[in-house]
């Protein structure tokens, strides 16, 4: 069994390390910064990206794969985009014994080689949409990292539209913005605000850009998932044009929009608790452990029911049986509790002369005794319960942490003491938002979307009308 969790009250940044480590998600790398995804973490991964790229495939979107070696001159052609990646890029100046004539980019976002592609693929509106996602590895050289929430290697997809009107790669931004939000609230049961980043959060050689993001059990916001309208800047810097319906020469307008793996660590830090991890049925690996309590001489005839209900279940819900006999129940238990399993079920001889099943829950550590002749249904309806009541926990704790502020002094103290999200107006001045970072370290997550109307209102800071409200908090 694994070795102590650090409580998340004593020490919440220590307690998500040990979770990771000790529940086998991942590990560190040899190379500083970077991390081993182990094979618990990568099936989780799986079912994450499986869930996604249907999401993606129902939308019209096709899969593609673009090299991770960027030549430099590309990034440089938008001058904005390499700007805001420059402090993070690994440049490889030397192969095969020899310096290269051009150094080459690690890929830390594909956005560039794609469009220089894009310039050969399009030539007319008949060639639009252009709708097509990448899964890959991204390299961005962090200085602070943590597991899954920041690494220097990380995994992701990043999808890269080219559209013939504004008013397309506008719907587009925002369809994919919509994607990511259902995923998170209905596989991740993670409730999330969907808004627009402000000038100085956005993507860097984006015209907006809109992001999810959710509250984690500390209190502080994570950033789950973000759409780029790119207007016509990378065609432009790429010299991309089509001829138009009406004979017309015209730049192609582009989004681009990704989540990471980054939301391995979202799931964590919305549901675990101090015995390991909560997972959602929706994305267990396994979503039901079946335990036989036995004993030498009634081993046989315990695990032959378990197997029984192990081969009623199997084609059902992704199940799995623990037969192991050189450890006890109570280690199996908590093994299981650590892994996340969302549905424990015993059977031992009582079990057996009662003609029944004991479910356990993993999220309250419920036991609910069910006939065995009921225990399919009742398995995969309490499965959907533990789904529902995950992520209306999880909005109930976003709601009783989201909080408004009327001036700057409360808000001080409410980002101090409260910790959560802290509306606020602001009048959209990015020397009032810088000011608010440095005193508070709280930043402008998202200005939430339908809810800008602010009649009489002003800023937070410097008093001014408002023209935006805005959500504010410390963040990851």
């Amino acid at each position: 069994m694994a070795e102590r969790i650090t409580p998340r009250a004593e020490n919440y940044s220590q307690w998500y390390v040990d979770t990771i480590i000790q529940s086998k998600l991942a590990d560190y790398a040899p190379v500083k910064g970077c991390m081993v995804i182990r094979p618990r973490g990568f099936a989780l991964w799986e079912k994450m990206k499986a869930g996604l790229d249907n999401l993606f495939k129902e939308t019209g979107h096709q899969n593609a794969y673009f090299p991770m070696l960027i030549p430099d001159s590309f990034l440089k052609k938008e001058a904005e985009h390499v700007e805001g990646f420059s402090p993070e890029l690994a440049v490889v100046t030397h192969a095969g014994g020899e310096q290269l004539e051009e150094p080459l980019i690690l890929r830390p976002t594909s956005e560039t080689i794609i469009w220089s592609m894009y310039k050969k693929w399009i030539q007319s509106y008949r060639d639009l949409p252009l709708l097509i996602n990448q899964w890959a590895n991204v390299i961005r050289w962090e200085k602070r990292t943590r597991l899954f929430l920041r690494t220097t290697e990380f995994l992701w997809q990043e999808g890269h539209t080219a559209h013939a009107t504004a008013e397309e790669a506008q719907e587009e931004t925002l369809k994919m913005l919509m994607v990511y939000k259902k995923f998170a609230e209905e596989y991740m049961a993670l409730p999330v605000i969907a808004g627009i980043k402000s000038e100085s959060e956005k993507f860097a050689g984006a015209v907006q850009t809109y992001a999810i993001e959710g509250l984690m059990q500390d209190k502080r916001a994570l950033q789950a998932g973000t759409s780029h309208n790119l207007g016509q800047n990378f065609a432009k810097a790429f010299d991309v044009t089509f001829q138009t319906k009406d004979g017309t020469l015209d730049y192609v307008w582009a989004t681009s929009w990704g989540v990471s793996t980054r939301l391995v660590g979202a799931l964590i830090m919305t549901h675990s608790d101090d015995r390991g991890l909560v997972l959602p049925p929706v994305l267990a690996p396994v979503q039901v452990m079946i335990v036989p309590i036995f004993k030498n001489e009634n081993k046989a005839e315990v695990i032959g029911y378990a197997r029984k209900l192990f081969e009623r279940l199997k084609n059902q819900v992704a199940v799995q049986i623990d037969e192991d006999d050189q450890n006890s129940p109570g280690w199996k238990f908590a093994e299981a509790e650590l892994q996340g399993i969302p549905i424990r079920i015993e059977v031992g001889p009582k079990d057996m002369e009662k003609g029944q099943a004991l479910l356990v829950r993993r999220d309250t550590h419920k036991k609910i005794p069910v006939p065995i002749s009921e225990a399919e249904t009742r398995v995969k309806q309490l499965l959907e319960e533990i789904q529902n009541s995950l992520y209306h926990r999880a909005l109930t704790f976003r709601k009783e942490n989201t909080h408004q502020a009327q001036d700057y002094q409360s808000f001080k103290q409410l980002i101090e003491e409260q910790g959560g999200f802290v509306e606020s107006s602001w009048c959209g001045n990015s020397e009032c938002e810088t000011k608010i970072k440095e005193e508070t370290k709280a930043t402008i997550r998202v200005l939430p979307m339908g809810r800008n109307q602010l009649p009489d209102k002003s800023c937070i800071l410097c008093g001014e009308k408002a023209t935006e409200l805005a959500v504010f908090a410390k963040a990851y």
